[in-house]
């Protein structure tokens, strides 16, 4: 026999550590090469890691809700060595007894595994009125992949729950006690109020921040823009984009445009800081903050600056989408040289954003608001926008800055049918 060690994976570009979600095995449990054992959370990213070996777990080294960096030891398995005869087959001639043991302990693995559901399994099943109990699994030990779920949603046929037999009532029953009574420790805890475990994305996203926030030393700076004729523009096309295309024409898109133009023309705001060095990026990659529930995910629309305001429009629409439906892959979030972010749909007028790390800058835009503004000495009704910009102050400065937001602004001011065309 020979134990192997898994480590934790590098899940994407600039992805440092993760955090066990959920642990999929236990000790003494018998995997395949490529099963899924554990789920893990970054802030870029939700996925499962696979085994590398075919073999027994023999020890968690780290405890779900914990974080830890790339490469560092997350579990062994003890492998059978090429040539050596099967452990189990001896056991059984030995001791008689041991069989039905082994054979309760495996069941009793199985069940729980198949009570395992991913956070991408539980939503499908809450969004379609699907019974995740009357559902087999094709995963390890019976566990329900989200490929299950879609595969009965593809066929439209609802499954219906059986009814439990005694044995698996009663096994059941001690478990679901032990739910119940699991709260009682966290409210004597907290008698003012509910304590919320701090788990998952929740506490990815907290540790990004607080890298990001106490690494790079953040400035910012604020304009206003004109953004009428923009809004007379989008509004004059939007209709018949629709109905050709099958999605929205946002004026986001027209935003994004208008950044990764500027990006081309200011290549200092695309860069990111590497210790001893800047690392000026030839692509303009665009990342873009999407929520879904409480969950955070930042995609990146590649070679931006390539692209039409439809195309454009057509990567945040899919993106988004694959955000609601945790869908989103470790490429969906790689490589992301600059963010811009869409708070104006919170109805924000004013925000500083904290940057994305290791990105150089990253632009809130803000709501759109019709306000009075003089024009030639008279009162006109404009629509206003504030564009908000937080710079590394380690790779940039206000002069440089100041010039890509006064680009970012006439270009937004003069778009039209010619200066910027949808298609």
């Amino acid at each position: 026999m020979t134990i192997e060690k898994i480590l934790m994976p590098k899940l994407g570009e600039s992805v440092t550590e993760g955090t066990i979600s959920t642990w999929l095995v236990q000790p003494g449990d018998k995997v395949s090469k490529y099963d899924a054992i554990a789920e893990v959370m970054t802030d870029k990213v939700n996925a499962e890691i696979p085994s590398s070996y075919t073999g027994v777990i023999k020890e968690l080294t780290v405890a779900e809700g914990d974080t830890v960096e790339v490469g560092a030891l997350i579990c062994s398995i003890e492998t059978e060595d090429a040539g050596e005869a099967p452990k189990q087959e001896t056991d059984s001639v030995a001791s008689g007894s041991a069989a039905p043991a082994e054979s309760e302990k495996q069941t009793t693995g199985e069940t729980a595994m198949k009570a395992r559901y991913s956070p991408a399994v539980m939503r499908l099943a809450q969004e379609h009125d699907l019974d995740l109990s009357a559902i087999n699994g094709s995963g390890k030990g019976g566990r329900i992949t989200r490929k299950d779920v879609e595969a009965i949603i593809a066929s439209g046929e609802k499954p219906q729950a059986q009814t439990k037999s005694q044995p698996e009532t009663q096994t059941a029953a001690p478990a679901a006690a032990e739910q119940q009574a699991a709260p009682a420790p966290m409210r004597e805890a907290a008698a003012s109020g509910a304590a919320i475990p701090v788990t998952g994305v929740r506490k990815a996203i907290a540790n990004n921040m607080v890298k990001a926030a106490t690494e790079i030393p953040h400035a910012w700076m604020m304009v206003e823009v004109d953004v009428t004729e923009l809004v007379k523009y989008r509004n004059k096309v939007k209709d018949a984009f629709k109905a050709k295309e099958g999605y929205s024409l946002t004026f986001f898109s027209f935003f994004v445009k208008a950044v990764a133009q500027a990006l081309k023309e200011f290549p200092q705001l695309n860069s990111s800081w590497a210790g001893d060095k800047i690392i000026q990026h030839d692509e303009v990659n665009i990342s873009i903050a999407v929520a879904k529930e409480q969950e955070l995910f930042v995609p990146v629309i590649q070679s931006a600056d390539d692209l039409s305001v439809k195309g454009i429009a057509k990567q945040i629409t899919s993106l988004a989408g694959k955000a609601r439906n945790g869908k989103l892959t470790a490429a969906d979030m790689q490589g992301g040289t600059f963010t811009v972010n869409n708070t104006g749909s919170f109805g924000s007028v004013q925000s500083m954003g904290i940057i994305n790390h290791p990105q150089a800058a990253i632009l809130q835009v803000e709501s759109i608001v019709k306000r009075p503004v003089i024009i030639n000495d008279m009162f006109a009704a404009r629509d206003m926008v504030n564009l908000c910009l937080s710079l590394d102050h380690r790779v940039l400065d206000g002069l440089v800055c100041g010039q890509f937001m006064a680009r970012v602004k006439e270009i937004l001011e003069n778009i039209s049918e010619s200066t910027m065309p949808v298609y």
